[in-house]
C-alpha cells in the first residue's frame, strides 16, 4: 500500500484551494477508500501550522489542523537517523533543511512524498516524489 506524505505546501495548497488541492483531495479520497495511507512529518506538519495562525490566527488553525487530522493525516515523528539523514542531504544537495527530512521519508519503501516545493527537483534521484503544479 502506498503512503503519501504531505508536506506544508501541500497541505497549505488543500487548505487553501490553490493549484493542486484537487489533487491533495483524491489522496485523502484514497486513505478514506483504503487504498492508501497519508502522513505529514512532525516538521512539515509544524510549517503548515505557522502559516495558518500567521493568515488566520490560533482559533483557525486549531480548527483546520483538527479536521486534517480527523481525515486521517498521520503525523510522524523525527527520529534521529531521519534528522541526521536530512542535514547530509542538505549538505549535498544544497536542499532546505526541511525539504530534505522530506526527501528522507519520500524515499522510504512505498512512499511518496506530495510537494508544491520544485527545490526538491535534486532529491528525485533518490526519493519519490510527486509534484503539485506551480500556482
Amino acid at each position: 500500500m502506498v503512503t503519501y506524505v504531505l508536506d506544508s505546501s501541500a497541505i497549505l495548497r488543500f487548505t487553501d484551494n490553490e493549484a493542486g488541492a484537487d489533487r491533495v483531495q483524491r489522496i485523502l479520497d484514497k486513505y478514506l477508500d483504503g487504498t492508501a495511507l497519508v502522513a505529514a512529518s512532525a516538521l512539515h506538519w509544524g510549517e503548515a501550522a505557522n502559516r495558518l495562525y500567521k493568515l488566520r490566527g490560533r482559533d483557525v488553525m486549531s480548527r483546520i489542523l483538527q479536521r486534517l487530522a480527523a481525515m486521517g493525516i498521520q503525523i510522524v515523528p523525527v527520529t534521529a537517523q531521519q534528522a541526521v539523514e536530512a542535514a547530509l542531504i542538505r549538505a549535498d544537495y544544497k536542499i532546505p533543511y526541511v525539504d530534505a527530512f522530506g526527501a528522507v521519508i519520500g524515499s522510504a519503501p512505498n512512499h511518496v512524498f506530495v510537494t508544491a516545493d520544485f527545490d526538491l527537483k535534486p532529491a528525485t534521484q533518490f526519493a519519490k516524489i510527486e509534484f503539485l503544479p506551480a500556482k
